[in-house]
C-alpha cells in the first residue's frame, strides 16, 4: 500500500509520532512518504501517488492546520482516504474519514490494511506501549538540524525528542490528555527508548527533550531511563515535563537527575489564583510553585512554566499577580511570551464541560476551531487577551527579545517595570522554538498548505 503521513506541528520537533508509524508500516512491507508542513509546503503529487493518508494531530495547532490539509487533499482527490490520529484527531471527525486517538501507532497500521472501519475509535491497548515496536523511521523526515535547538550560552545544540511514557495518572479538568486517557498512562520500554534516542545521537543530536506528558508518572521507570541513556551518552543533556506536585514529592530523585544531565523542566503552573487552582483540579499552589523553582534551582536545574492567564474567570489582578510571580522568582528569561497570552480550550469531552462553574460563561461549539467558545466574566479580559496576544506574535516576528516582550506586556496590563528583564536569559538553557500547544496558531501557520510555508524552524 502507498501511504502518505503527514506531520503538521510537533511544536518544533521532528514529528515523533508520524516516524514512529512510518517504521511500523514499513517494517510491514508498506511504500510510504513523509511531509512535515511546519517545515515545507504542501505536496499536490503526495495526495495524487498515495492510495491512503493519515495526518498526526498531537495538539491543537495541528489541529487547525490538518483541517486544512484535508480539505485541500479531498478537493484534489475527493477519493482519498484520509485519517487523522493523535490526541486532537477527534475534533476532526466531521472531515476525516478515520479518527484515531489514544495508542494509534498500531491501529493505523490496522486501518491501513483494512482491518477496521471508517469512524471514530479511541484505542488504548493494554501493557507496555511500543514494545518489539520497529525503531522510529526518522529517516524519511527533513534532519534533525531543520528543527527546534537547544540555545545554551552561545552554543545552539541539535535537539532528539522522544517519550517515556503515553498518557498521564492525573486528570487536570482543562487537560486534553484525560479526555483520551481518563488517567491511564501507557510506558514505553526502555530498550525502545534508547534506540530512539540512539538513531538520533548518531543524526547529530546532542540534548534530548522527553515529551510525556508528565515524565514523573512512572518515576522509577522515568529514573531506569534516564540511567541508560547517560550511561550510554554521558555528555547528552535533557529537559523534561512534571507537574508541580510530582516535582516535590519526588525531591530526592533530583539531585541523580541533575548529575545526569538534566538542564531544564517544563512544569504547567498555570496561575497563581488558588480558586482557579482548584478549579481546574492542579493540586499544587502558588506557594508549591515557589519551593518547586527554589528546589530545583538549588541543583542548578532551572524550571520553565507553562501559564494558562485566561480563563472564563480571569482577573486583571492574576493576570498581574502572574507577571509579579514571574519577576520577584527570577523567571522573566524561563518563560516564553506567549504564556502570557494562553486561553483556556475547551474540547469536546473536555472535564470542564460538566462542572456548573463553566456553564454561564459557555457559548456554542465551534468545529473550525475544534473547541467551544466561551466568554469571560470581565468582558474586558476577552479584550486584554486579544490586546496581548496581537502583541506577542508581533514581537516574536519581529525577533524583539524575550525580556523585552515581559516589559511590554507589564504595561499593557498597568504594572510599572520590573526591574529584572536583563537577569542572566542568555546563559540559561532553553529550545528555540517559542511557540506551544495550546496557544492559537499564528496567522502563518494558518497559511494555505496549498501556499508557500511559514519558513523554517529551529536555527
Amino acid at each position: 500500500m502507498k501511504v502518505a503521513l503527514v506531520a503538521c506541528y510537533e511544536l518544533g520537533y521532528q514529528p515523533l509520532h508520524v516516524a514512529a508509524v512510518a517504521g511500523r508500516l514499513r517494517e510491514r512491507g508498506h511504500d510510504v512518504r513523509c511531509l512535515d508542513l511546519s517545515l515545507d509546503p504542501w505536496d499536490r503529487e503526495l495526495a495524487r501517488w498515495a492510495e491512503r493518508m493519515a495526518i498526526s494531530v498531537p495538539m491543537h495547532t495541528a489541529g487547525r492546520i490538518a483541517r486544512q490539509t484535508i480539505d485541500v487533499a479531498h478537493a484534489e482527490r475527493p477519493d482519498l482516504p484520509i485519517a487523522a490520529f493523535g490526541l486532537y484527531a477527534p475534533v476532526l471527525s466531521d472531515v476525516a474519514n478515520r479518527v484515531l486517538a489514544g495508542e494509534t501507532d498500531e491501529a493505523v497500521v490496522d486501518w491501513v490494511e483494512g482491518r477496521v472501519d471508517d469512524g471514530i475509535v479511541i484505542h488504548l491497548g493494554h501493557g507496555d506501549a511500543g514494545t518489539g515496536a520497529a525503531v522510529p523511521a526518522r529517516d524519511l523526515l527533513p534532519p534533525l538540524d531543520r528543527y527546534v535547538r537547544l540555545a545554551v550560552g552561545g552554543e545552539r545544540r541539535v535537539v532528539a525528542h522522544t517519550e517515556a511514557s503515553h498518557g498521564c495518572a492525573h486528570r487536570c479538568r482543562h487537560c486534553p490528555v484525560p479526555v483520551v486517557y481518563d488517567g491511564r498512562t501507557r510506558i514505553v520500554d526502555a530498550e525502545s527508548v534508547l534506540a530512539d534516542v540512539t538513531q538520533q545521537v548518531a543524526a547529530g543530536a546532542q540534548h534530548v527533550s522527553f515529551g510525556d506528558p508528565d515524565f514523573f508518572n512512572g518515576v522509577h521507570h522515568a529514573l531506569r531511563i534516564v540511567r541508560a541513556v547517560h550511561e550510554r551518552f554521558p555528555d547528552l543533556t535533557f529537559d523534561c515535563t512534571v507537574k508541580v506536585e510530582h516535582i516535590l514529592r519526588h525531591a530526592e530523585v533530583w539531585s541523580e537527575l541533575a548529575d545526569a544531565g538534566c538542564l531544564f523542566v517544563v512544569s504547567a503552573f498555570e496561575t497563581v489564583d488558588e480558586a482557579t487552582l482548584t478549579r481546574l483540579a492542579k493540586d499544587h499552589t502558588a506557594a508549591d510553585m515557589g519551593r518547586a523553582v527554589e528546589l530545583l534551582r538549588s541543583l542548578g536545574i532551572e524550571i520553565r512554566p507553562s501559564w494558562m492567564p485566561f480563563t472564563p474567570w480571569t482577573t486583571l489582578d492574576e493576570i498581574q499577580g502572574i507577571l509579579d510571580f514571574v519577576a520577584v522568582h527570577d523567571l522573566v528569561p524561563n518563560v516564553d511570551p506567549v504564556q502570557y497570552t494562553i486561553r483556556l480550550l475547551v474540547p469536546p469531552g473536555s472535564l470542564l464541560l460538566d462542572t456548573p462553574d463553566l456553564a454561564p460563561h459557555l457559548g456554542e461549539y465551534d468545529a473550525d476551531r475544534g473547541c467551544y467558545e466561551w466568554r469571560s466574566a470581565e468582558p474586558t479580559m476577552d479584550e486584554l487577551q486579544l490586546e496581548l496576544a496581537a502583541l506577542v506574535e508581533s514581537h516574536v516576528a519581529d525577533g524583539i527579545p524575550a525580556a523585552r516582550t515581559y516589559e511590554a506586556v507589564r504595561a499593557t496590563c498597568g504594572l510599572a517595570p520590573s526591574g529584572r528583564s536583563a537577569h542572566g536569559g542568555d546563559a540559561r538553557p532553553h529550545l528555540t522554538e517559542t511557540w506551544f500547544c495550546c496557544a492559537e496558531p499564528t496567522e502563518a501557520q494558518l497559511e494555505p498548505v496549498s501556499l508557500s510555508p511559514p519558513g523554517t524552524r529551529g536555527a
